[in-house]
């Protein structure tokens, strides 16, 4: 049997877990809460789909902090965003109102350029101008490629015109037909 610090009671640790709106933190806190109840490290294995090893871990982070050893820690690691400043983010939403250099349409390939030439890098992750995309509400909108084959103005108008007449004879004939079938 694990031993569980007693940083929370049995009945608080279920509560966090029952009340946690984040999976993350709500896992770890079943997995504790599921140690400090006295299951063993298996059965709790066996329980949340979490490998022993990562259960003994995150029994160590938890023993040794406390509950504030629980959850994602990445999130709120305290790192200030590195590329995606508000300052930055400014700039690109005044730049989007004009076209990209080579014409066409702003794509996070090209929005990562520019903010390499803002930031003063070599390159700037593709990743990170779809971020900074999404950051600033906009979404990538790409028109629907042309059919190559697909008619040029003129065939569609010289198409329009005789399908409408072609409709209506057709309406026409029909109505004909339908007549005199069945009636006698």
């Amino acid at each position: 049997m694990a031993h569980v610090a007693d940083h929370l009671s049995v009945f608080e640790l279920e509560e966090r877990y029952q009340t946690c709106t984040d999976a993350c933190s709500a896992r770890h806190y079943q997995t504790i809460w599921l140690l400090a109840q006295g299951h063993t490290i298996e059965e709790t294995a066996e329980t949340t789909c979490f490998v022993p090893r990562w259960i003994e871990e995150l029994l160590a982070r938890y023993n040794a902090i406390g509950p504030q050893a629980l959850g994602d820690l990445r999130r709120n690691n305290g790192a200030p965003p590195s590329v995606l400043k508000p300052e930055l983010l400014a700039k690109l939403k005044v730049r989007l109102q004009e076209p990209p250099p080579d014409g066409g349409l702003w794509t996070s390939g090209k929005v990562a350029h520019w903010m390499a030439g803002e930031l003063g890098l070599a390159k700037v992750g593709v990743q990170r101008g779809w971020e900074a995309l999404k950051a600033i509400g906009w979404s990538i909108q790409s028109p629907r490629p042309r059919n190559p084959q697909a008619a040029s103005a003129a065939e569609e108008a010289a198409y329009k015109k005789t399908r409408r007449h072609g409709r209506r004879r057709s309406r026409e004939a029909s109505r004909q037909t339908h007549r005199g079938v069945g009636h006698g």
